[in-house]
Parts: C-alpha cells; sequence; structure tokens
C-alpha cells in the first residue's frame, strides 16, 4: 500500500498538466463563420449595372411618342437663335401658301424669307421677331422670296406689313430674331403626293422651332434624309418609308415619332412638340 499512494499522485500530476495543456490553447474559429485575416483568397464584388427601360403610354388618338434628347451644339444654319438679323421689310398678298408646301391658312401673320437664309428651305416654319418704328409682330415663314430680294430681307403679308406701318411706305428697315413662342399645336407629319415604300418623301407641320434635320429607322439604324427646296425630306429609294421618324430642331431637341403608314397627303397628327428654347 506505501508504493500505489505515490504512483497515484504521479498519475494525478499528469492529468492536471494535459487539462491545462487544453485550456491555454487558441480557440479555432467556428465552421461556416468567417475568421478575419483567415481568407486565402479576396472576396469581389461583381460590379453594379444599372438597365434604363423607356416605356411610353399609348395616346388615344395617335400612336406616337416621344425621347427627346439633345445632341450636342446647336445646328442652326444661316438664321442663328438669339442673332438679331438687320434688313428690309416689303409686302404681298400671302395665303399662307408658297414654296414651303403648307396649306394655305388663316394666319395672316407670314412670310417670305430672301434666298440667302432661306437655305434650301431650312428657313420653313420659323417664327421670327419683326421690329420696326418702336412697333414688333411675330411671323412664320412659309415661302421664298427670290430676287430682287436681298439677304436679310423679309416680304410680309399685306396684314402683317400694315402693322408696322402704313402701306404707303412700300418698304421699311427693320430687325427680325428668330424666335420660340408659344403654341397649342402639336408637331403633324404628312408623306408627299406619290409616296409609297418604294420612295417617300415626309414633311413635319406645326414645329415650333425651325427642323434641322430628318431621319428615318431602316434596316435598324438611323439614316438621314435630304431636304429638298419645297421642304420634303427625301428617301429616294424607299428606305424608311413608313418607319418610325426622329425630327431633330435648330436647338438640338431630337423628338421620336413612332411608325406611321404611308398615307399621301394625309396630315398624321402626333403628341410631340419641342421645347420652347431656354426652357
Amino acid at each position: 500500500m506505501r508504493r500505489t499512494r505515490p504512483l497515484l499522485f504521479v498519475l494525478l500530476a499528469v492529468l492536471v498538466a494535459v487539462v491545462g495543456v487544453v485550456v491555454l490553447r487558441e480557440p479555432q474559429g467556428v465552421a461556416g463563420t468567417p475568421v478575419a485575416g483567415r481568407s486565402s483568397a479576396p472576396v469581389t464584388t461583381p460590379p453594379t449595372t444599372t438597365t434604363v427601360v423607356t416605356t411610353s403610354v399609348p395616346s388615344p388618338t395617335t400612336t406616337t411618342t416621344t425621347a427627346p434628347t439633345r445632341v450636342g451644339a446647336p445646328l442652326a444654319g444661316k438664321i442663328k437663335p438669339g442673332e438679331p438679323r438687320q434688313g428690309v421689310a416689303t409686302f404681298y398678298d400671302s395665303d399662307g401658301g408658297g414654296a414651303c408646301s403648307y396649306d394655305p391658312g388663316p394666319d395672316p401673320l407670314t412670310a417670305a424669307m430672301n434666298e440667302a437664309d432661306y437655305e434650301g428651305s431650312a428657313a420653313c416654319g420659323a417664327y421670327v421677331l419683326v421690329q420696326a418704328g418702336g412697333k414688333s409682330i411675330t411671323v412664320r415663314i412659309t415661302n421664298l422670296c427670290p430676287a430682287p430680294c436681298r439677304p436679310g430681307q423679309l416680304d410680309l403679308s399685306a396684314q402683317a406689313f400694315a402693322m408696322l406701318a402704313a402701306p404707303v411706305k412700300g418698304e421699311i428697315p427693320v430687325t427680325w430674331t428668330l424666335v420660340s413662342p408659344e403654341t397649342s399645336k402639336s408637331i403633324a407629319i404628312r408623306y408627299k403626293t406619290g409616296s409609297s415604300q418604294y420612295w417617300c418623301g415626309i414633311q413635319v407641320l406645326d414645329h415650333r422651332n425651325p427642323v434641322a434635320r430628318l431621319e428615318v429607322q431602316a434596316g435598324g439604324q438611323w439614316r438621314q434624309l435630304k431636304r429638298a427646296e419645297y421642304n420634303y425630306f427625301l428617301s429616294e429609294n424607299g428606305a424608311g418609308c413608313g418607319g418610325a421618324i426622329a425630327v431633330t430642331d435648330v436647338h438640338g431637341e431630337r423628338l421620336v415619332v413612332n411608325a406611321l403608314p404611308v398615307r399621301p397627303d394625309a396630315v398624321q397628327a402626333t403628341t410631340l412638340q419641342f421645347a420652347r428654347a431656354g426652357e
């Protein structure tokens, strides 16, 4: 019995030492829970992408939609927004028709533009503020005034001229400026007589600001059409005839009209209008 007690004490000492080693070890991370500093590869986050979906609410009376955008610097030609022009004004008996191929209308405040500033029909539909002798009126360009009209000259309707000066004067000095007036009208589209899927001419009507260019969608691409002096944009090979149409004004605003059927001579209304300049 005397020999067993020392052996028992030795066994107890060894057991205490082992337990102490176990208690003093550093605790490990729990399986499934990240442990700081133990990742072997960096965690990457996929880049965030944003998809913009544009939708349009169909109009009960039209099949058009708008996608107004600015496409850079102004597209004005010789008649530039905010630049006053000097010239003279004469008058003639106007019914609102003429070289711009607009229908005669009841608005008496119209004018014909001199050939230099007419610029191949680029001035058609423009509104200009005409000032003379402390009076002013706003007229719409509907016609061409050929020679002997000089650069800067406006040939006003007789009614418009009479609002600035007595008709007996015949010719008066004026200052005129391109403006972007209030209007309750919306843009309309008209296909020219003889238009079909093989050839078409497209005209824009009732636009607030001058039209700088017109594009048609064909084969999944936008194609710019050439403008004729009689104010129609022509697709000589039929590309885009009956497709979507994009119209851009001199300020760079671009409006998109959904596909319209080719109906020669029919005025097809839209719900679109260019914004007033500066808005």
